[in-house]
């Protein structure tokens, strides 16, 4: 589930009213500064107030140029870029970039739904579809995830860590304890700096005894596990899996039908296991990016690889009852924010502490040591990134923040919320 904070979970967190100036910025009102009790989920399915969670799936972080913070006006545009001869294929950016074909790795699927309009992001190396159009409405096929399922392409990406001593290498890196996770169960694991700022965050996974899978926000995290593996008997690689999410109330009852039923009562959020998913052997977790329950599914690579056809139009024919439906991740982004899901490199900046980023009841500080252990434990406990819903306007990443006159922040994420009828988002 690419990453921020997983689903289901809750961090503390205040809600912020606002109200838009007339220059366009965002100005907070005081009086209704209020603290979250920790409820891990209203009615209507909205996080308490947009208290803060995890995440995984759209909107993460492009990194085919730099974000421009304090943008006086949306920066986003698209660009066409040339691939492999006559393939073009559209990447929503904030600036002119060059993308080589050797790193960029296409998805196995795109061949099923691409056309000429089809805008992707880039995301850990891997193109994925944000929007089938560039002026696409998100909101049908938001409610069709709140009030059905829907399928989505995800470029994130696991990395498989292996041997003896795996268990003995994710105690060390992540903030999460590790070598207890019994097999077949996952779990949300902050990776830290020596001075206790988030390095990476993602869901660690335990596949057997000795085999873990860290499926990992965006950004470059092979070579950090590698360099603390020198002297352990553990190896870390890429699997090269590529993943489909199925997100929405009726998501495992697609699941069930993949598998020809018997879908075991006891799989639960944060489960994991094998199963015969339209007759191939994958992975498949109990994890997602929407707040929904969910989905999502691993294909193999190496000597037995995945047949990506027969698996997309298994999965297609499983779901046709249920009215399942392939979507853009542009729905998908406005329910992330809804139910309170952070992306890391927006969301949790560069600089932040898991206690910055209302993520603290992720550190373990009881376990045996682990990198930014010793900076955490005296570290400032105050909360820097809050939610926040605006009832006149939609609140855009990069603005600032005022209150009384003057800057308190900028937003690190916004969204109109069809649920809530209103304009969410973060600031920090």
């Amino acid at each position: 589930m690419p990453p921020g904070t997983p689903s289901g979970q809750r961090s503390s967190g205040s809600a912020l009213r606002s109200r838009f100036t007339n220059s366009g910025e965002v100005a907070l009102d005081r009086d209704p500064h209020r603290r979250l009790r920790g409820q891990a989920r209203r009615s209507d399915g909205c996080a308490e107030s947009l208290g803060l969670v995890r995440g995984s799936g759209v909107d993460r972080p492009t990194i085919v140029a730099d974000r421009l913070r304090g943008y006086p006006e949306p920066a986003h545009r698209a660009i066409e870029v040339s691939m492999t001869g006559d393939k073009h294929y559209y990447v929503e950016s904030f600036g002119t970039v060059k993308l080589s074909a050797f790193r960029i790795e296409q998805s196995p699927f795109a061949h099923r739904y691409v056309t000429d309009e089809t805008v992707f992001c880039l995301y850990c190396d891997r193109l994925y579809p944000v929007k089938m159009t560039a002026d696409e409405d998100p909101v049908p096929n938001y409610w069709k995830l709140r009030r059905g399922v829907m399928l989505y392409d995800v470029p994130e990406k696991p990395l498989e860590v292996i041997g003896p001593d795996a268990g003995r290498l994710l105690e060390k890196v992540l903030t999460c304890r590790v070598e207890a996770l019994p097999v077949g169960r996952a779990r949300y694991g902050l990776a830290c700096r020596a001075d206790g700022t988030i390095l990476m965050d993602g869901v660690v996974m335990r596949l057997a005894g000795d085999r873990f899978w860290y499926v990992k926000a965006n950004g470059e995290f092979q070579s950090w596990l590698e360099a603390h593996a020198i002297g352990l008997d553990v190896e870390v690689r890429d699997p090269r899996s590529r993943v489909l999410q199925i997100q929405g109330p009726k998501s495992l009852q697609v699941l069930d039908a993949a598998i020809g039923g018997g879908l075991p009562e006891d799989f639960k959020y944060f489960h994991a296991d094998f199963f015969d998913v339209c007759g191939q052997r994958l992975w498949v977790s109990r994890t997602g990016w929407t707040g929904e329950a969910g989905i999502e599914i691993y294909c193999n690579s190496g000597p037995a690889p995945t047949d990506h056809d027969a698996l997309w139009v298994g999965l297609l024919a499983c779901g046709e009852p249920f009215g399942m439906e392939f979507s853009s991740s542009s729905s998908m982004g406005l329910r992330r924010i809804e139910s309170g899901i952070l992306d890391n490199g927006t969301d949790i900046e560069g600089g932040s502490t898991p206690y910055g980023a209302g993520l603290g009841q992720f550190v373990k500080l009881d376990k045996d040591d682990f990198i930014g252990r010793d900076a955490l434990e005296t570290a400032d406990r105050s909360q820097l990134l809050f939610g926040l819903v605006c009832a006149t306007a939609t609140p855009e990443a990069g603005r600032a923040v005022h209150l009384d006159g003057g800057p308190v922040g900028h937003m690190t994420a916004g969204s109109w919320s069809p649920t809530l009828d209103a304009g969410i988002g973060y600031v920090r």
